[in-house]
């Protein structure tokens, strides 16, 4: 059970209507209008589906990541890259959940284009992310 919508502000349903999120006890929501009446989804159910999404796509692409971090730390040193590698291979997920994402980062993503779309299931239907332009 979470506390917060880790992906509040960049969830929407299938109309292309932006989903609110609400707390019902101690369980944070997200809330789809369906013609008046509000369906009420596990901000967990939807938000580990997304994360999912993200550490395969991690996983697929490991020596890719490690390579950005280091250029992006501005080191090229072999226990810096064991680091970052170690650290890349042991992300769990309950604890992102538990930590939840910074605001800005949100909001970054948000500017970039990030969206994520779910049915009145909350089922991901799909996701949206920047690309990269092509090299040369």
């Amino acid at each position: 059970m979470t506390t917060q919508a880790l992906f509040s502000g960049l969830v929407y349903d299938e109309t292309g209507v932006l989903v609110g999120t609400t707390i019902i006890g101690d369980e944070a929501h997200y809330v789809i209008d369906d013609a008046g009446f509000k369906r009420h989804i596990s901000s967990e159910m939807v938000d580990r589906q997304v994360l999912g999404f993200f550490l395969q796509q991690l996983a697929e692409n490991r020596d890719l990541a490690v390579e950005q971090a280091l250029q992006f730390m501005g080191k090229d040193d072999l226990m810096t890259k064991a680091a970052i590698d170690a650290s890349l291979r042991n992300i769990d997920m309950d604890q992102i959940m538990a930590q939840g994402i910074p605001a800005q980062a949100r909001d970054m993503l948000g500017m970039m284009g990030f969206r994520i779309t779910i049915n009145f299931h909350g089922d991901v239907v799909s996701i949206e992310q920047p690309q990269v332009p092509d090299e040369g």
